[in-house]
């Protein structure tokens, strides 16, 4: 099993920004941290590094079940995206939550976890 759903796509890296963020909105997920991976390994290693962001998203409705079932699943919030540029073009990737949850012993998280898993996959199909 794969950790994670990947596809490239035709619009430029700031703009697939723009849609992964809107897609993501539309399946009732928020951005709730955006990192700019480029910009941060220059800052503090004065690395080079391609276009590369990783967008923290959270399904409130979700995360809600999850935590009531298993209170410290929150090591494993959010639900991470990235948009990186790749010599193929712009990539997105989305974290494979069922795969992710195969580490927690944990009654009823694995239909949390498939219900969330279908969304992000949407949300990484319809782009």
């Amino acid at each position: 099993m794969s950790y994670h759903f990947t596809k490239t796509v035709p619009t430029s890296f700031d703009e697939t920004i723009d849609k992964v963020t809107a897609a993501l909105k539309e399946k009732g997920f928020g951005v709730l941290t955006t990192i700019d991976v480029k910009a941060t390994l220059k800052e503090k290693l004065d690395a080079e590094w391609r276009p590369y962001t990783i967008l923290g998203a959270c399904n409130p409705r979700f995360a809600h079940q999850a935590l009531q079932i298993e209170d410290k699943i929150g090591t494993m919030l959010p639900c991470n995206v990235i948009v990186q540029q790749t010599d193929a073009g712009v990539e997105v990737s989305a974290i494979d939550p069922l795969a992710s949850m195969q580490a927690v012993d944990s009654p009823g998280l694995e239909q949390v976890a498939s219900q969330v898993q279908g969304l992000l996959k949407e949300v990484i199909a319809e782009l």
